[in-house]
């Protein structure tokens, strides 16, 4: 006989089988899905994903190398080619510390003065999940880039200065300071810079000397009980 509050009976044994049925499934059992891993293997297999800033780390640079190399072909006016390529290459130096190191590579380096007059330099290394890391080409552009052009205007300098083309000296000076800047600061913040092997050295003393200090202390009294007992 049914239950006469209204509620079904217990589901009995199957009459074919005999056996107690399975339990059913809740409709509204949450049931996890795993979209972030398939949009993390597409950011992976992308190979630019920072197209515009990857396109300005090598045009300034590379227009400064190409300008210098014909830029009698463009125009006879000493200045003229010689305030371009300064240009150039000013931008090539603000857009790489400010946007492109960031951007391709997650670093970034700057100097500050602080209240007393005196200047520090600061290196920083973004640690950022595996979504929203750079991809190995950004990667591999930027540090070539980074490094082969400095090599190049280094050349130039030698080339110039046994030429005797004392004019361009000044230029190929410049070329080589700004775009050596940017590589010392970023290999700083790749390698880890002077802050922060100071703090690590820091920390280090902070937490090994008072347990240097505990221990001989301990080592003093266990001393000094056994003076006693004797």
């Amino acid at each position: 006989r049914a239950a006469r509050g209204g509620g079904a009976a217990p589901p009995g044994p199957s009459p074919l089988t005999g056996s107690p049925p399975q339990a059913l499934v809740d409709d509204t059992e949450d049931v996890s899905l795993d979209f972030g891993s398939e949009e993390e293997l597409a950011l992976r297999k992308a190979k630019i994903r920072h197209p515009l800033a990857t396109f300005f780390h090598l045009f300034f640079r590379v227009s400064a190398i190409v300008t210098y190399l014909f830029c009698d072909w463009f125009s006879n006016s000493f200045v003229a080619c010689f305030v371009t390529i300064l240009l150039l290459l000013s931008f090539d130096f603000w857009s790489v510390k400010n946007v492109t190191g960031r951007l391709l590579v997650g670093l970034r380096w700057w100097n500050q003065i602080d209240e007393d007059g005196k200047s520090h330099w600061v290196f920083e290394a973004k640690r950022v999940p595996a979504i929203a890391a750079s991809t190995e080409a950004e990667a591999r552009i930027f540090w070539l880039g980074l490094i082969i052009c400095p090599v190049i205007w280094t050349v130039f300098f030698f080339s110039t200065l046994f030429s005797l083309k004392l004019k361009w000296l000044a230029l190929v000076i410049a070329g080589i300071s700004l775009q050596t800047a940017n590589l010392y600061g970023y290999i700083h913040c790749k390698l880890g810079g002077p802050k922060s092997i100071s703090r690590v050295t820091s920390s280090f003393f902070v937490t090994d000397v008072p347990k240097r200090q505990t221990r001989m202390s301990e080592d003093h009294m266990e001393e000094h009980g056994k003076t006693g007992i004797r």
